[in-house]
């Protein structure tokens, strides 16, 4: 995935936070059963070093579990969190395997809604 067309919808689908990233997985319901993914990391995270790591072991957990463990026909994302620099790989694989079984789950329940956001202040001109 590439458009942010397709992340803002995803962002509407089945969430599940876990300690080093969120997987967001909307199903497209247009008959394709592609597995399709994206990535994203935000600049709270740390600089592009250390955001392009944090996407480089995020590329790894989907190669090795969405193939079999992902929702067919749907879209997932993985958005890198903090603490997912540090965790180790093996925990961050359990993680993801975690959060798969969870949304895939007939009997999920999403976590409850975020309160909308405070909006900004506005650049004071100068």
């Amino acid at each position: 995935m590439q458009r942010r067309q397709d992340f803002l919808a995803a962002n509407a689908g089945r969430r599940a936070p876990m300690p080093g990233f969120v997987l967001l997985v909307r199903d497209r319901a247009d008959g394709d059963p592609t597995k399709r993914v994206g990535f994203t990391v935000t600049k709270k995270i740390g600089n592009a070093v250390v955001r392009n790591r944090m996407k480089r072991r995020l590329r790894m957990l989907a190669r090795d579990l969405l193939p079999t463990g992902g929702v067919a026909g749907a879209d997932h994302v993985l958005i890198g969190r903090d603490g997912g620099i540090e965790r180790d790989y093996a925990l961050l694989r359990v993680e993801l395997d975690k959060a798969l079984r969870k949304i895939a789950s007939p009997d999920y329940r999403a976590p409850p809604p975020r309160p909308p956001r405070k909006p900004g202040r506005k650049p004071s001109g100068r």
